[in-house]
């Protein structure tokens, strides 16, 4: 009797590599709606099913037919996807630790993916019959269903018609009335079946009718598509009346649908839109159009020594109250915020208007007499910080952030106010602090920066983003250690955006994840043409540390570009280490890529990623160079910490680098500290990759 051998873990490094290879091959050929982490988990689960398969006794081929019928069942059903799988699945089962030492164990892996084997091809042979019953089923199925629909729109027609405000009727080609409703009937003063025996052109003047016909001769022979509301005169039990009328072919342009409208209900109709299209429906307040048309009147008409100032509001915690607590609580916030608003500028010539979800505006026409801004911020303030008592008697807050344009100057346009007033506001937002006042100057900043953001990816797509390397150099050595490759915007007549400013603009309109993709192809593919150059390092961006197909990714760039694992550099930062991004550092360390960590020594867990994350390689916080170089320096805490850490960075194996050097000073300083590389404008110019790599 065997003795039975002890279980590997199922996470073994051999099958997480074999279990993202065999994920990689089968999904690159067909569409699995699931995430890269999901994939990986479901093949990750079958592989462990056909180890098993493989090393029971006597073996299971049955367990490993039905990782065959998955297979199918995950619509992994290409043409390349069997032969991909008894490729990549031949070699990998043979070194898995369960099965070393097994008698005959080629034998074993042999017959478990001929079972697998016979297991898709079965599947797949069932699969396609059960689509073309369902095919059957369904075309069956949808000529019912059509014609059950073409009976319920009939139904549904004649129940809009009968219900409709207009007066509906349906004529053939003549005009002969087929069918109306009472309106209609109403309309011409005339009985159902007086009107059967009626023509339209029979209840118009004779020269209106002609006007119609000859356009309904139009319509019947395709030269035009409708009659649009035309006013026409109808005589209506002998007298003139004159409602919109339309027309419109149907049924091929056999049939005519004509349409009558009352005017004074249009009139109606038409105040009421006007009403909504100005004002907000919830609260009743202007809406941001009206504003828009008051504020631009204002800054014409305005008095020149008082002028105007625009309140703008954000409700702080309306999202927490509106998820936390419902849609009718939300509203109730929103009236209640409308109500406090029109106390504090209660005796004002003001316009309180809401201008979309949780934001509020006031345009203040100021006198003499009007309060100062800080006052008005207080009593703003002061009516808001009451609580609003919802229905069920719960009391929530509504704190709102405030930006204040006061006596914009003349030379600014509608637009230029408003957008100063958001862009106030938003400063506000970043600082934490409850207001601001326009500053002519930042506001002058945010605008460019939010330019420039807005610009980027057209000037990536027209490539005025490019690539440029910079040298890494070994302190104790003065040689190059590496090439780290940047991002670099010429913008014509602006001058030259460096990598951070790019990845911080990239950052704010969601491109740095494609921006991040396309800087690490092309470094690589730049790197490999060069075979006996240093390696090539690049950083990544937190959204792409985290991105769940960072190692897919990686793994295609660098068989598609040709260049080997042991030249590429990653890094990552240290602020984005504690989820996904920790799992890609430890699968891309295992495949022979190092991994240096940014930003490092300023986060509460840098110190145990030292220990669990088995860093190779460290980068001390940016932050932290530059206040060096500062003539303060550092001050004595700071420095014990940065000395400490230095220390255990190397005692746990790691090695550490500096960016930003600007002086042989600089480079000295940290050379004496204990760090390993450094990188900055000392080290030379940035420039092409071979200029650097010779």
């Amino acid at each position: 009797m065997s003795v039975p051998q002890p279980r590997q873990p199922l996470s073994s490094r051999e099958r997480i590599r074999l279990t993202k290879k065999w994920a990689y091959l089968v999904a690159q050929s067909n569409y699995l709606p699931l995430t890269q982490g999901e994939i990986e988990a479901q093949f990750g689960t079958m592989l462990d099913q056909l180890v098993r398969a493989a090393e029971a006794e006597p073996m299971d081929t049955g367990a490993a037919a039905r990782v065959g019928r998955q297979l199918v069942a995950l619509n992994c059903v290409s043409k390349d996807t069997l032969a991909s799988t008894l490729e990549v699945l031949g070699g990998g089962l043979l070194v898995q630790p369960e099965l070393r030492g097994r008698r005959q164990v080629a034998e074993r892996v042999v017959t478990v993916l001929g079972a697998l084997a016979a297991g898709y091809s079965d599947s797949t042979k069932q699969s396609i019959f059960e689509q073309q019953q369902n095919l059957t089923k369904s075309l069956f199925a949808a000529a019912k269903e059509t014609q059950q629909s073409l009976i319920a729109a009939m139904a549904r027609f004649d129940e809009v018609v009968a219900a409709s405000a207009s007066g509906i009727g349906i004529t053939d080609r003549t005009g002969r009335f087929l069918r109306s409703n009472e309106v209609l009937r109403t309309v011409l003063d005339v009985s159902e079946n007086e009107l059967s025996g009626l023509t339209l052109f029979d209840v118009m003047p004779k020269e209106e009718a002609l006007r119609i016909r000859t356009a309904c001769a139009e319509l019947t022979d395709g030269r035009t598509d409708r009659i649009r509301h035309r006013r026409t005169t109808l005589l209506s039990g002998g007298e003139p009346v004159r409602p919109l009328l339309s027309i419109a072919p149907i049924r091929g342009g056999q049939e005519l649908i004509v349409i009558l409208d009352d005017d004074s209900e249009l009139a109606l109709l038409r105040n009421q839109l006007k009403h909504q299209s100005l004002h907000d429906v919830l609260t009743g307040l202007p809406n941001r159009q009206y504003l828009s048309t008051r504020l631009e009147a204002l800054l014409n008409q305005a008095d020149r020594d008082t002028g105007t100032t625009l309140y703008q509001l954000d409700l702080d915690a309306f999202s927490v109250i509106a998820d936390g607590l419902g849609r009718q609580a939300g509203d109730h916030v929103l009236c209640s915020v409308a109500d406090r608003l029109r106390a504090a500028f209660l005796g004002e010539r003001a316009m309180i208007a809401r201008l979309g979800n949780d934001e509020f505006a006031v345009l203040v026409e100021n006198s003499r007499a009007t309060p100062d801004v800080l006052t008005m911020i207080e009593q703003i303030k002061d009516e808001l910080a009451e609580p609003i008592y919802l229905a069920d008697g719960r009391g929530v807050a509504a704190p709102a952030t405030i930006g204040v344009v006061h006596r914009p100057p003349a030379e600014m346009s509608m637009e230029d106010v408003l957008r100063t007033a958001d862009l106030t506001l938003r400063r506000a937002r970043r600082k934490g602090t409850q207001w601001e006042l326009h500053d002519a100057r930042l506001d002058t900043d945010d605008r460019e920066r939010c330019g420039m953001a807005a610009v980027l990816p057209g000037a990536w797509e027209t490539g005025e983003v490019g690539l440029v390397f910079n040298r890494q150099v070994e302190l104790a050595t003065g040689s190059t250690h590496a090439v780290q490759a940047l991002l670099r915007w010429d913008r014509p007549g602006h001058g030259v955006v460096d990598h951070q400013q790019c990845v911080d603009l990239a950052e704010r309109t969601g491109l740095m994840l494609p921006l991040g993709g396309w800087l690490l192809r092309s470094a690589c593919e730049q790197a490999a043409e060069l075979a006996e150059a240093p390696p090539v390092e690049i950083s990544l961006p937190a959204c792409l540390a985290n991105d769940e197909d960072l190692v897919a990714r990686v793994l295609r760039d660098v068989e598609q570009t040709g260049l080997s694992f042991s030249r590429l550099r990653l890094g990552l930062p240290a602020d984005a280490l504690g989820g996904t991004a920790a799992d890609n550092l430890a699968v891309l360390v295992e495949t022979g890529v190092d991994v240096v960590v940014e930003e490092f020594g300023v986060g509460p867990l840098d110190l145990a990623y030292l220990e669990d994350l088995q860093l190779h390689s460290v980068r001390i916080a940016r932050w932290l160079v530059e206040r060096q170089a500062r003539p303060e320096g550092l001050g004595p805490v700071v420095l014990r910490s940065l000395t400490q850490l230095v220390a255990m960075a190397h005692e746990a194996g790691a090695s550490v680098a500096v960016d930003g050097i600007n002086s042989a000073a600089q480079a000295d300083w940290w050379r004496d500290l204990g760090c390993d590389i450094a990188a900055g404008r000392h080290f030379g110019p940035t420039g092409s990759f071979p200029a650097l790599s010779t």
